[in-house]
């Protein structure tokens, strides 16, 4: 091994500067890059999803916005039609609802209307997750809600590596995309952080298909479905199930459109048993969606009834006591392997 390969490998990152350095490195190699939003410039990003770019590109290219989502998605919109490629910050997730009119009906239906001749080839970033008693306006996951909307793909990483390279994938893809981050995983000083949220990134820019999932963890008895923090919760799960003889797979979505239903089925293929784990609502969303699939391709393949865990339809509180009550936390994981391994 070359001393820059070792190198490579052993250098580590948390979330927060792999997604930094993979906009980066982008910016350098196409001048068509450029990123905008609200306190993503002197500030850094309120998650330092943006630290150390307006040192380097300057405010040409690492625009301060006004607090107005809906200029600054359309503008975004507008220089994506044109040509450009975009980086949007929707500092939370929630407040999408000031600016879906442009997310919508126009970022995400334009290539569409244009019968497929106008591209628009732009990122949204946002943040998303609670656990950290911000509220019930700035709490929220909602990649239920966008991946419901067609016209977008939406992908979702829980580390570091995945977190640089899939926003590579996502800078250099021709379709507009909805890049969710948990705060929870940024791995930032001021926050709980989980311990997987520094790791290795490689150095190099690379890319990591927008569609593929991973498998952080194989297992034989029960696979768990599951993406962003709610991962580093079954893990923690699977290892501590493990000393009771209990064999647990992980699959990490990162992307849930396109969903990666071929890598689920071939976990249920030798497991049997499916729990999903989702820090968006219950109802009508992602672990509904992935629980019907299944059903709908081979339900030979299921042992038992699947269980879901995810929030109950009440907005997350504040307190936080119940906020956590109401969060797939790793005790609510636990029961549910349990159960639906008749344990």
């Amino acid at each position: 091994m070359t001393a820059t390969a070792a190198t490579a490998k052993t250098r580590t990152l948390t979330t927060a500067k792999a997604m930094v350095e993979g906009i980066a490195q982008e910016m350098r190699r196409d001048p068509a890059v450029f990123v905008l939003g609200e306190d993503i410039g002197t500030y850094g990003g309120v998650f330092s999803s943006t630290t150390g770019l307006l040192d380097e590109f300057g405010a040409d290219r690492v625009l301060d916005t006004p607090i107005s989502e809906s200029a600054f998605i359309g503008l975004a919109t507008g220089a994506a039609t044109e040509g450009m490629r975009p980086i949007a910050e929707l500092m939370f997730a929630d407040f999408f609802g000031v600016c879906m009119d442009q997310i919508y009906n126009h970022m995400a239906k334009i290539h569409f209307e244009s019968a497929g001749n106008v591209k628009v080839p732009m990122v949204i970033t946002t943040a998303v997750g609670g656990g950290y008693s911000d509220g019930t306006q700035h709490s929220q996951c909602l990649w239920g809600t966008f991946a419901h909307l067609p016209g977008m793909k939406v992908v979702v990483p829980s580390n570091p590596a995945d977190a640089k390279g899939l926003m590579i994938s996502a800078i250099r893809d021709d379709n507009p995309v909805i890049y969710m981050f948990h705060k929870g995983i940024m791995g930032l000083p001021w926050m709980a952080k989980n311990r997987r949220s520094v790791a290795p990134v490689e150095s190099e820019p690379y890319e990591i298909p927008i569609g593929k999932a991973a498998i952080p963890r194989a297992g034989s008895d029960v696979t768990i479905v599951t993406l962003s923090l709610s991962v580093h919760h079954a893990l923690d799960v699977a290892d501590d199930l493990a000393a009771e003889g209990i064999d647990c797979e992980v699959v990490d979505l990162r992307s849930v459109v396109p969903l990666d239903l071929d890598t689920i089925l071939e976990s249920l293929g030798h497991t049997g048993h499916l729990v999903v784990v989702d820090e968006d609502y219950l109802s009508f969303g992602l672990s509904g969606e992935i629980v019907s699939r299944v059903v709908e391709k081979d339900p030979a393949l299921l042992r038992k009834p699947p269980l879901r865990v995810a929030v109950p339809d009440v907005p997350l509180p504040y307190a936080r006591p119940l906020e956590h009550e109401v969060l797939p936390g790793p005790a609510r994981i636990r029961q549910a392997v349990l159960e639906v391994l008749g344990r």
